[in-house]
């Protein structure tokens, strides 16, 4: 709690965190009323393998091709890396888990 805190104070102020607070208090508020927390854990990690086995047909997309027009992918595929960081380390900080290790 202390560290999110700290985060919150660094993101207010513009500083570029490893962990969003904002996603990772929305994530803890999200949670399905009835389930418990080692499931919760599991749904994460299980969101993790979907993208892993994701990823190679979104590469072999046609939109996945480098367009010089834009300076980027049609589909926005540049942004998925990001993305899947971002969330990911929001997900094991609600879990309070350690983000390196997964």
């Amino acid at each position: 709690q202390v560290t999110l805190s700290i985060f919150e104070l660094a993101s207010a102020a513009g500083i570029p965190c490893e962990v969003d607070p904002a996603l990772v208090n929305v994530l803890a508020g999200s949670k399905t009323e009835g389930s418990s927390s080692e499931e919760d854990y599991k749904v994460a990690c299980l969101l993790l393998v979907f993208v892993a086995v994701s990823l190679p047909l979104l590469a072999s997309d046609p939109a996945s091709i480098y367009n010089t027009e834009v300076d980027g992918y049609n589909n926005n595929i540049h942004c998925l890396a990001k993305a899947i960081i971002h969330v990911s380390a929001a997900l094991f900080t609600v879990h309070h888990k350690n983000i390196e290790t997964h």
